[in-house]
């Protein structure tokens, strides 16, 4: 069992600018000094995209860019909440009557969801109030975890402030339930990375349970990541939750043409598990099921023998009533590829033949062609930018993150690193005046970080 993070509360580090810096910011905006601070880093994940809600292993890796808040816990029954960005307005709200607006996901919403999430595991009747201030350092929107590092900081802040302890993965697990007051139906990997990283790893996560393996990824090789400049948040459109409900009535409809117990199942993984097949096989499976040509709702219904009342009633989430639609082939179809292509990466990195980098680098660019193709999750943007890392010496690129916007993640050899940034820079930012601008924190490379903690004041 992990030790609760009560036991990994360190003094704070001298030297941490940051800290300090938020530490003046704190006192001149509160009047007082706060007595702890919380991190919680963003991620990159290496391969296995919008596969986690489906109840498959994931391969991502903690990034040193961060959410950074300083706290006070205060008498009153209020929590005052400030961002070191001028573009983030105050808020402030009664720790007794905590409501998160699904309509407008802006930053103090995400708070709300970390502290929500630990106040009703608790059932803390009379929760300490707080004042707050946050700084950050991922890009927003970019699909490098902004959010899901905020909600997964709020709720270390709530369980310090207010004296309690859990394991890292019983808030990891909360911190993935609480997210979903927000609307967004993901599956696990953000908010489990957050909390279970370890410098200088990345990890394979699996889920129910939930569990990290260290995956060492290869000598002489560098992660590069690139920002498309294209902002995408997964909570203010609707095409991440139409994916996640594609994949839940693939389920449904596989389960069903397999004489399964249908209405009980929700993730694809389910599926392969009461088959008992591998997943080669269920992508045959996928073949002889479905048709290519998106499915009506009325064959759904028809598919599985019940009426439009109850395909929405019993099946569809609040938001998806709308859609029309639903592309069933093509989601299961990445889902299971890309399930395949996790569990080969990570055997990969563990066996480290001497082409082990060629051979990671091909299931990278495999992963971007279903994304693009099949999951229809990339945008031109982040195609343009994958061929400009391939033709500038990646041996692997791909979108990371939920996808219609964000960043690429790819795998350079460590001797070409520096002419790869320096051409990237010249091919995609300083054509355009908006990414240029941008261009100081879009293009980097990064090594695997420590998950989330809490700093002492000194």
């Amino acid at each position: 069992k992990l030790a609760p993070f009560a036991a990994s509360l360190a003094p704070q580090p001298q030297e941490h600018g940051a800290l300090l810096k938020l530490k003046k910011m704190f006192i001149s905006k509160f009047g007082s000094a706060p007595k702890f601070y919380a991190r919680a880093p963003g991620r990159v994940n290496l391969i296995g995209e919008h596969i986690d809600y489906c109840g498959y292993a994931v391969l991502p890796m903690a990034i040193e860019q961060d959410i950074l808040i300083a706290v006070e816990p205060v008498k009153t029954e209020v929590v005052q909440l400030a961002n070191t960005n001028p573009l983030y307005l105050d808020f402030s709200t009664s720790v007794n009557n905590i409501h998160v607006n699904k309509t407008k996901p802006v930053w103090h919403n995400y708070f709300l969801c970390g502290l929500k999430g630990v106040q009703e595991h608790f059932g803390l009747n009379s929760p300490t109030g707080m004042n707050c201030l946050l700084d950050g350092t991922i890009p927003p929107s970019s699909g490098l975890s902004s959010s899901s590092a905020l909600v997964c900081c709020a709720g270390l802040v709530t369980l310090t402030a207010n004296g309690k302890t859990l394991s890292k993965v019983e808030v990891a697990e909360i911190c993935t339930k609480s997210e979903r007051y927000i609307g967004t139906e993901g599956g696990g990997m953000d908010q489990s990375i957050s909390f279970l990283a370890e410098e200088g790893t990345a990890k394979l996560i699996e889920f129910s349970p939930l569990r990290a393996t260290d995956v060492r990824l290869p000598s002489g090789a560098a992660f590069v990541i690139a920002n498309s400049c294209v902002e995408m948040n997964k909570a203010a459109t609707s095409h991440y939750n139409i994916r996640v409900m594609e994949c839940r009535l693939a389920t449904k409809l596989l389960a069903k043409s397999k004489g399964l117990e249908w209405k009980t199942m929700l993730k694809l993984q389910d599926v392969q598990a009461k088959l008992g097949v591998s997943l080669k096989e269920m992508l045959t499976v996928v073949e002889e099921v479905f048709h290519p040509e998106p499915y009506s709702t009325e064959e759904i219904c028809t598919c599985l023998g019940i009426s439009l009342e109850e395909l929405r009633t019993q099946i569809l989430s609040q938001n998806t009533q709308d859609v029309t639609t639903f592309k069933l082939y093509q989601r299961s179809k990445h889902v299971y590829s890309e399930a395949a292509r996790v569990l080969e990466f990570q055997k990969i990195c563990s066996e480290a033949p001497a082409s082990a980098i060629q051979l990671l680098g091909e299931l990278m660019n495999q992963s971007h062609i279903s994304c693009r193709d099949m999951y229809e999750c990339s945008c031109p943007e982040l195609d343009q930018l994958v061929d400009i890392c391939l033709q500038f010496g990646a041996i692997g690129s791909r979108l990371t993150g939920a996808g219609w916007g964000g960043c690429t993640v790819s795998m350079v050899p460590s001797d070409k690193l520096s002419t790869f940034l320096t051409n990237v820079k010249e091919a995609y930012y300083k054509s355009n005046a908006q990414r240029l601008a941008l261009e100081k924190n879009s293009l980097f490379a990064t090594k695997p970080g420590g998950g989330a903690l809490v700093f002492l004041e000194a």
